[in-house]
């Protein structure tokens, strides 16, 4: 059931539809990291616009995303790596002494 929220980011509201609870969860989750990150901005660049801030949350994130990325295909790469030694063991060790 989709249900109607309001979120608040850097002073602004935002009215959006959440298609699930965990999704208002996730949405509600996201601004809360997303005001942080703003406010942190705020502090270490005085004097900067909202949308200068923003843009440094956005860019500060898309690293942190892109950074969990290569560790998320470094992971499937060893676990692929440990399937195929698991078959390839199996496989040689697969009749009965």
């Amino acid at each position: 059931m989709d249900q109607k929220i309001s979120i608040k980011i850097a002073g602004r509201t935002f009215n959006l539809t959440a298609t699930s609870p965990e999704l208002e969860a996730l949405y509600r989750q996201a601004a809360e990291a997303v005001n942080k990150r703003f406010a942190s901005f705020t502090r270490s660049h005085p004097g900067q616009t909202a949308t200068d801030l923003l843009s440094l949350v956005a860019l500060s994130e898309a690293v942190l995303r892109l950074d969990l990325q290569k560790d998320i295909d470094r992971y499937k790469e060893a676990q692929a790596q440990l399937d195929a030694d698991l078959v390839r063991y199996l496989q040689d060790n697969s009749t009965i002494k």
